[in-house]
């Protein structure tokens, strides 16, 4: 996913393409533990999403937080 999209998403699109990543995570682990994985690149790119996902979240709560406080400022 496009880091572009990812920024467009709302907080509870966030916290919804979090889950599913972390859920792909699983199943990717589950399937390398069992020999089943074809493509071990795979676990690198759905560790990186996850990342992005977190780091779009906290960007959007710090920005939350600074316009709160220039609003009661």
């Amino acid at each position: 996913m496009e880091l572009k999209k990812i920024k467009e998403m709302t907080e509870a699109e966030l916290n919804v393409e979090l889950k599913k990543k972390k859920h792909e995570l699983f199943n990717l682990r589950f399937q390398h533990a069992t020999g089943q994985l074809d493509n071990p690149i795979k676990l690198k790119d759905v560790k990186k999403q996850i990342a992005r996902v977190k780091t779009i979240m906290r960007e959007k709560e710090l920005n939350a937080q600074k316009e709160l406080k220039v609003g009661q400022g």
